[in-house]
């Protein structure tokens, strides 16, 4: 179910700034960004962009402050929010593995890297190790064909992938942190 969606009409127009410590200097780096745009709501994505820059990921009570600031439905904020891989609804991991789910990734066996990546970390797509060190995430091309199937590795691109070459890395990380860097290309 939608968070955003299904409460009570007061919730929306309370002012956005009672739930915030007003020496949260992020909250008036996105006001600036808000009032660059001239409160349009066509700039809700680089709203959302720069949100997410700023707090690390989109909590729900900082979606609503951008639906109350640019006078938006918080479920459209939401959709847009939830539409776009780029955004994130929850604190990302120190490190992250995004497997390739497209075709040619596909056919080439991505679902059994994502099933040992999963198995191994302990954790499903989407989500993130509870210390932190590590988020799951696909993707539906990377454009990276030529080398079916492809990984990303905290944005380095690594391809012709196999269950055990994603574990190794993702073995490292989990027992040796930022340490346990062992590429694979």
């Amino acid at each position: 179910m939608n968070p955003l969606i299904g409460h009570r009409k007061n919730q929306y127009t309370k002012s956005p700034l009672q739930e915030y410590p007003s020496g949260d200097k992020r909250f008036k780096i996105l006001d600036a960004t808000i009032k660059r745009y001239q409160y349009q709501q066509d700039a809700l994505i680089e709203v959302l962009h720069e949100a997410q820059e700023l707090f690390g990921y989109l909590k729900n009570d900082l979606l609503l402050y951008i639906a109350h600031s640019l006078k938006l439905p918080p479920s459209r904020v939401y959709g847009v929010a939830t539409f776009y891989h780029l955004f994130s609804l929850a604190p990302k991991g120190v490190h992250s593995c995004v497997v390739c789910t497209g075709t040619a990734c596909y056919v080439k066996g991505a679902a059994d890297l994502l099933t040992a990546a999963e198995k191994y970390a302990k954790i499903h797509t989407g989500e993130t190790t509870l210390d932190n060190q590590l988020s799951l995430l696909t993707a539906r091309c990377l454009g990276a064909c030529g080398i079916a199937p492809a990984v990303v590795f905290d944005e380095m691109v690594c391809g012709h992938q196999t269950p055990e070459l994603v574990t190794e890395q993702i073995k490292g990380w989990l027992e040796h942190g930022s340490d346990g860097t062992t590429r694979n290309s």
